[in-house]
């Protein structure tokens, strides 16, 4: 599926969902039973006066002229229109109109939610609670995202640290990348108590590095632990003291982090246990 869409999956129908979060009433129609079209939900007296709310609160070029027309028809046995040309008509943007391989009538959350009820009762109340689920799994890969890429970050701030204070003149690319190794080994004994190699070679089967499959604890300690080398480094503390001194400290950081209640959220929501 495209990065622009999402999907659910609500009483065995598939529903997709674009990235501004407007819900594809295309789809989930499909979990109505009888021969029905949006437009028979649009001609309901309810479903315009609530839209005509969402509207006002929501969108201020909203044109009322147009909506009490379209209000004062509404329900009517002769009445219909089509979502067109209620966008048309009153410039409304909770209903959109799509064209394309995803095409078909999308609804901001509050107005497919209340679509859903259309449906029935049951198909609203497994919609929320799918369509909570994608968020917490999406809030969660965002927190492991940024934690990932904080670590990254401070790696930068690490390694360039070992240049300016390890590494000598006119080394050559290969004596680089084995002092940035080394390095990198020091914060993995220290937190992990195996180098990068000896975990590839327990593990073979998983793909990334050791530290991809940190913990959200592990990685807040290990940010920690990088900062602290770059000092060390620029005190010009040798390599075993500063690997005793890390892996003590690592070891006392890990007993406080694992017992605090914020850090134990993160890791249930987005952390990787394994």
């Amino acid at each position: 599926m495209s990065k622009k869409y999402k999907n659910i999956v609500v009483l065995n129908n598939r529903i997709t969902i674009t990235k501004d979060d407007f819900i594809s009433l295309t789809d989930m129609l499909k979990s109505k039973d009888g021969d029905f079209f949006i437009s028979d939900w649009l001609r309901n007296r309810n479903t315009i006066e609530y839209l005509g709310i969402w509207e006002r609160i929501h969108n201020p070029n909203f044109n009322y002229g147009e909506f009490a027309i379209i209000k004062s028809q509404a329900g009517l046995n002769s009445y219909k229109i089509s979502v067109k040309e209620w966008v048309n008509k009153t410039k409304a943007i909770g209903l959109t109109a799509k064209a394309g391989r995803y095409g078909g009538t999308y609804a901001h959350k509050d107005i497919a939610f209340e679509f859903g009820m259309w449906i029935s009762a049951e198909f609203k109340i497994y919609l929320v609670k799918e369509f909570q689920r994608l968020k917490e799994n999406e809030q969660g890969q965002l927190e492991w995202n940024i934690k990932r890429q904080l670590t990254k970050i401070n790696y930068r701030i690490h390694t360039d640290a070992i240049k300016e204070n390890l590494i000598p003149e006119n080394l050559d690319k290969k004596q680089i990348n084995f002092a940035y190794a080394n390095e990198a080994d020091i914060l993995n004994m220290a937190l992990f108590g195996k180098t990068a190699k000896q975990w590839r070679d327990e593990n073979p089967d998983k793909k990334g590095n050791i530290r991809d499959y940190a913990n959200v604890t592990q990685l807040v300690c290990l940010v920690n632990l990088e900062n602290l080398n770059a000092v060390f480094i620029n005190e010009g503390l040798e390599q075993q003291e500063r690997l005793t001194r890390l892996n003590q400290i690592a070891i006392q950081q890990m007993k406080i982090l694992v017992k605090n209640s914020s850090v134990k959220m993160l890791n249930d929501n987005g952390g990787n246990d394994e």
